[in-house]
C-alpha cells in the first residue's frame, strides 16, 4: 500500500505510541500444497479453536489493531474461517487474506465480497502450469488458481498476484508480470526464500544467486532506480516480500523495520512474534492476554529499542540505501538481530553497482576483506555466527 500523507501520519503515530496497527495472524499451517520452500512444519499440532481466536481478535481490537492478515497455511482448510472473517469485521478490521486459493468457489467468492474483505494475495509461480505445479506439487494446482482469481474480480474483489522467485521459476517473472497486466492486477515479486521456521537452512539452496538475478535486477520495470526513472522509483516497486504487509512510511526510517513497533505476527498455537520472519518468541496467548505480550515482553521491548544507529556495521555502511537488509533474517541467518548478513550485502551491492555506484562494497565485505587480509579467524566468523550455513 503506496503511502499518503494521511496514512503516514497515521503510521507515525503508531510508532510513535507503538500500536500493534498490523498483525500478521497465521490460522493453521495445514496445506493442501507442498510448495518446495515452504518454510512452515504442516502437521497440526494444536491450533487455536474458534473461540480461542475470536478471543484474540478482541483483544487485538482492544490493543489498536486496525490491519489484519489471514494466512497459513492454507486459511480455507479451516472450517470455520467464514465466521473467523465475519467476527473480525464486525471488529471493524481492515481485512487482508492471503492463500493458494485452490479451494475457492463461486460461493466462496460471493461470501467473501459480502463480507468486505479488501485484498486476497494469491502466489502464481509461473504462467507456465508445469511449472508451477512442479512448485507446489498438486497437479492442476495453476488452473484451480487462475480460476479462482477469475472468480474473485468477477465478484468485485481486489486480489494481488505474489511470484516467490526460486531457481525452479528464476525467469518466470516475465511471464507472470505479462498475466498480471492481462488480468489487471498488481503484482509483487519476492526474491526472498527464508529458512525454515525451526532454523533449517536446507531451503535456501532453492536461492538464485546474485549473477543469476542479474537479469531481473537490471529489467527497468522491477528496479526503476537503476534506470533513472524517477517517477516510477515515487509510485514504488514491484519486488519486496510477499509475507509483509506492504504498508510503506517515511516512519520507519529510523528503525530496520515495523515488527515490534507496530506490527506483529501471531501463530495458530497462540504464538506470538515480532514478525513471521523473525523467529523471536515473546509470549503465548494461551497464557497470557495480548496487551500483556506487547508492551511488556522483554523480548519485544529489545526488538523496539533497536535504531538503524545501533547496527555494528550496517549502520556505517556506504551503501546501506541499497541495501534490503531484514533484521529477522539477519536472525536467522547470522543469528545476530543487529547483524549484517551475507544474502543481503550481495544483494545491496548488485543494487549499488546498477545505481551507478562504483565499485560499491558492503561495510561487512570490507571488514571480512580486512579480517582475511591480515590472517584472522574465517570471515565466516567474524560476528560469531555460522554464516556458512546459509551459503
Amino acid at each position: 500500500m503506496a503511502s499518503t500523507p494521511v496514512m503516514d501520519g497515521l503510521i507515525q503515530r503508531t510508532v510513535s505510541l507503538h500500536l500493534p496497527f498490523n498483525v500478521h495472524f497465521d490460522v493453521t499451517y495445514r496445506c493442501n500444497e507442498r510448495c518446495v520452500h515452504c518454510y512452515l512444519d504442516h502437521e497440526d499440532h494444536g491450533e487455536m479453536t474458534t473461540e480461542e481466536i475470536k478471543g484474540v481478535l478482541d483483544q487485538l481490537a482492544e490493543a489498536g489493531t486496525f490491519f489484519l492478515t489471514f494466512s497459513g497455511g492454507e486459511i480455507f482448510l479451516r472450517k470455520d474461517l467464514f465466521e473467523l472473517l465475519q467476527y473480525a469485521r464486525r471488529l471493524h478490521f481492515d481485512v487482508c487474506l492471503k492463500t493458494n486459493a485452490i479451494l475457492i468457489d463461486r460461493q466462496k467468492a460471493a461470501l467473501l465480497r459480502e463480507l468486505g474483505v479488501r485484498q486476497i494475495q494469491i502466489s502464481i509461480y509461473s504462467a507456465d502450469a508445469d511449472v508451477h505445479d512442479a512448485i507446489t506439487k498438486v497437479r492442476g494446482s495453476f488452473g484451480r488458481s487462475m480460476e479462482a482469481i477469475r472468480l474473485l474480480k468477477a465478484c468485485g474483489l481486489r486480489v494481488k498476484i505474489a511470484c516467490p522467485l526460486m531457481k525452479q521459476n528464476l525467469m518466470a517473472y516475465r511471464t507472470v508480470l505479462a498475466l498480471a497486466e492481462e488480468l489487471e492486477v498488481p503484482y509483487i515479486l519476492d526474491l526472498t526464500i527464508t529458512p525454515k521456521m525451526d532454523g533449517d537452512t536446507s531451503l535456501l539452496a532453492l536461492r538464485n544467486s546474485g549473477h543469476d538475478l542479474l537479469p531481473v535486477l537490471q529489467d527497468p520495470v522491477l528496479n526503476p532506480s537503476a534506470h533513472g526513472n524517477q517517477e516510477a522509483v515515487k509510485a514504488g516497486g514491484i519486488t519486496g516480500s510477499a509475507t509483509s504487509s506492504g504498508l510503506e512510511s517515511s516512519a520507519y526510517d529510523d528503525i530496520p523495520c515495523s515488527a515490534a513497533h507496530n506490527s506483529c505476527y501471531i501463530s495458530p498455537y497462540g504464538d506470538v512474534y515480532p514478525c513471521v520472519q523473525m523467529p523471536v518468541p515473546t509470549g503465548n496467548l494461551r497464557r497470557q492476554r495480548f496487551a500483556d505480550i506487547w508492551y511488556g515482553s522483554p523480548q519485544m521491548q529489545r526488538v523496539r529499542a533497536v535504531r538503524e544507529s545501533h547496527l555494528p556495521i550496517c549502520a556505517n555502511c556506504s551503501i546501506r540505501p541499497y541495501c534490503e537488509r531484514c533484521p529477522g533474517l539477519a536472525q536467522m541467518e547470522g543469528g545476530d538481530l543487529l547483524g549484517a548478513y551475507e544474502r543481503a550485502c550481495e544483494l545491496a551491492e548488485l543494487n549499488a553497482r546498477l545505481a551507478g555506484v562504483a565499485n560499491p562494497v558492503s561495510a561487512f565485505h570490507k571488514k571480512r576483506n580486512l579480517a582475511v587480509t591480515v590472517g584472522a579467524a574465517s570471515p565466516f566468523q567474524i560476528l560469531g555466527t555460522p554464516l556458512e550455513a546459509s551459503q
